[in-house]
């Protein structure tokens, strides 16, 4: 692949992300647009556009490299994910809709207190932040690789540019301008897995039913794995709880993906955006497990060696770019620019409105739409966009994947005491001890992380995904233990 062909598709591609964020902003751009789209998104586009959003760049490259290790056995983690967008649309958004809410974590004060509140708020900072930024580092590598290298361009500027692109077609419209732009992403995102399928079967000489055929009769399509309870990550029981959970916590106690809930006019609609979105969910993962059997199945009699890979996740860009032509090449960049922007952007204006809101208190100010908090609300979008290159150059740095999955995966911990206080506060009438919530916050995930690395020597036991539930169950507990009286009276 030539990197000017690279190049010049990457910048037509966000030339139309800019013409779409011109057209969106142009008659509003205040903050009332930035924060929730003036409360008048239409739920499909909210609910097409959310799978962009969903999809990280990551997961289009990790998903069908994971084949080869767990098979389809990533299936049966979606099946929970179902659920768990099921329990969201079902009694977290009627709860946001009640209390006409902007930034979600507010609930927290009116339920726990101030400090309950704080703590919710730097746990999703923290979390999304690092989240956004490894997801956005791993796929400028590719960039990196594939197109900057050419001109020599530093490591660091790929990523300036990357987010410089991001803000200019962001920070006016804000999530007005996102829920058009993720719509056109998530087709972008769309197209690319079906005309890779469609590219590798032709490859390997398949027509559809072929390729249908193919995939069933794999080695790859085992769904359900109900070996090994204690000793395996890969049980169904395991798979299944841990994907409910995790989307109860990363979706719907997150900011980001809850805010466009939050953008639309009713809870009917809000519903409606759920439910569809979990749809059309399921199915796109189905076809990235299909990308992934397909490139197994290729790299097998075309002699390719994934062993010798680095990592599994080099699998899908390296078949895309240097063993198919031009055409399915620029079709793999399409998609894997469109799933990282789609999550960068959208988080970028998530980091904002939560600031804003849950700590310079927009929602209390007399006029929300003053210019003077426009300007401020701006230089918060430019404050985050610095903070995701410093912490990318920290990855950078790093260089070892062992350590930045290990940072990844502590952002993962984060949210189990989200997913605590949720639970209490929807769950009980009992008060907690406000003042010490921040540190229950932190002492939770590291009793968690303790029993995780210890849970094989100690109980023969390995956790897998329901180490959110455990960490949740820890934060609750701790809350509950310290809680002070009960509540006579409650509004939630």
């Amino acid at each position: 692949m030539s990197p000017i062909i690279l190049l010049s598709f990457l910048l037509g591609y966000f030339t139309l992300l800019i013409g779409v964020a011109y057209f969106t902003s142009r008659n509003h751009s205040d903050n009332a647009s930035f924060f929730i789209a003036n409360r008048n998104s239409k739920w499909y586009l909210v609910a097409f556009g959310m799978i962009g959003t969903a999809l990280s760049g990551v997961t289009f490259i990790s998903v069908p490299g994971a084949v080869g290790k767990s098979e389809f056995g990533y299936f049966q983690f979606i099946l929970g994910n179902a659920v768990g967008f099921i329990i969201i649309a079902t009694v977290l958004l009627p709860l946001y809709y009640r209390l006409n809410i902007i930034s979600i974590y507010t609930y927290l004060e009116r339920r726990l207190g101030f400090w309950s509140y704080k703590s919710g708020a730097v746990i999703f900072l923290i979390s999304r932040t690092i989240g956004s930024a490894f997801r956005l580092y791993l796929v400028a590598i590719v960039l990196q690789k594939f197109i900057f290298d050419a001109w020599n361009i530093p490591f660091w500027l790929t990523i300036v540019i990357c987010l410089v692109l991001i803000w200019v077609y962001t920070h006016k419209g804000g999530l007005k301008t996102i829920i058009i732009t993720d719509t056109l992403q998530t087709v972008f995102l769309l197209l690319s897995v079906v005309l890779s399928i469609i590219f590798i079967a032709r490859s390997l000489n398949l027509d559809l039913a072929g390729t249908f055929e193919a995939v069933k009769t794999s080695s790859y399509s085992k769904i359900f794995f109900w070996e090994d309870f204690m000793g395996t990550k890969s049980h169904f029981i395991k798979q299944f709880l841990g994907g409910i959970f995790v989307t109860i916590a990363m979706t719907g106690l997150d900011q980001d993906l809850m805010q466009k809930n939050l953008s639309m006019k009713t809870i009917g609609e809000a519903q409606k955006n759920m439910f569809t979105f979990t749809l059309i969910f399921v199915i796109m993962n189905i076809f990235f497990l299909s990308v992934g059997a397909l490139l197994y199945i290729f790299a097998q009699q075309n002699g390719i060696d994934v062993a010798a890979m680095k990592t599994p996740d080099h699998l899908y860009p390296e078949i895309a770019l240097n063993y198919l032509n031009v055409v399915p090449g620029i079709i793999f960049m399409l998609g894997l620019t469109a799933a990282t922007f789609a999550t960068t952007d959208s988080a970028l204006t998530a980091l904002t409105t939560s600031f804003c809101v849950d700590f310079l208190h927009f929602d209390k100010k007399a006029d929300q739409n003053d210019p003077k908090l426009v300007n401020q609300r701006h230089l918060v979008h430019v404050g985050f966009s610095v903070l995701m290159v410093a912490v990318i150059m920290i990855f950078r740095l790093v260089n070892d994947d062992s350590v930045v999955n290990a940072i990844f995966k502590a952002a993962g911990y984060t949210y189990g005491p989200l997913l605590g206080l949720f639970a209490f506060g929807m769950l009980t009438k009992r008060a907690v001890a406000d003042k010490l919530v921040p540190y229950i916050c932190i002492l939770s995930p590291i009793l968690c992380y303790i029993i995780d690395i210890n849970s094989l020597s100690w109980l023969s036991y390995i956790l897998g995904f329901e180490l959110i539930i455990l960490n949740g169950l820890i934060t609750f507990i701790l809350l509950w233990v310290t809680g002070k009286h009960s509540l006579t009276q409650t509004k939630f």
